[in-house]
């Protein structure tokens, strides 16, 4: 199964447009969007796809936005992190932010039970292992030098970085 991760969109819809259309270029099932959404219009751009997403510390999630979430189909997250399973592998989403992730982190991610651990928060791309998690950060899409998503390949355990260009 191939997974698009992303992050840090601040809002930039044309942007997320832009990562959107390379997902779907490369056969992407899945979408995750670890957070920093900030925006209707980003929710736009993701609607009508498999989507997982979490919260960040810039997003302001008011009744208004719950509701427009409702309009498209879009289920918000409801605890920290958001745990699921694809594809077999075991998935914990956080934005970067949370002190559960900094407790977390601080213990090698092996009391989380999962294979992979996402996160943005940093604007830094991040692929490394910890106690046999694998920790991904796809990178920003606003405000970072370049501008870059992840697509990760689960029954392969590969992943790759693309850089995303401005509109």
């Amino acid at each position: 199964m191939l997974i698009g991760i992303l992050s840090d969109s601040h809002g930039q819809h044309l942007m997320v447009r832009r990562a959107v259309q390379l997902f779907s270029r490369l056969g992407v099932e899945h979408i995750i969007h670890c957070g920093d959404i900030c925006g209707d219009h980003v929710f736009d751009e993701l609607a009508g796809r498999p989507l997982t997403f979490v919260w960040g510390n810039m997003d302001d999630v008011d009744s208004g936005l719950l509701a427009y979430l409702n309009t498209l189909s879009l289920t918000p997250p409801g605890s920290v992190p958001v745990r699921f399973t694809l594809d077999g592998k075991h998935f914990a989403v956080f934005h970067g932010h949370e002190r559960e992730f900094r407790h977390a982190e601080a213990r090698g991610f092996d009391s989380l039970e999962a294979d992979y651990v996402l996160h943005g928060h940093t604007h830094v791309p991040r692929d490394e292992r910890m106690n046999g998690v694998r920790v991904i950060n796809p990178g920003a899409l606003y405000r970072a030098h370049a501008k870059t998503v992840a697509v990760l390949h689960t029954a392969a355990d590969e992943l790759t970085f693309h850089k995303v260009p401005a509109p």
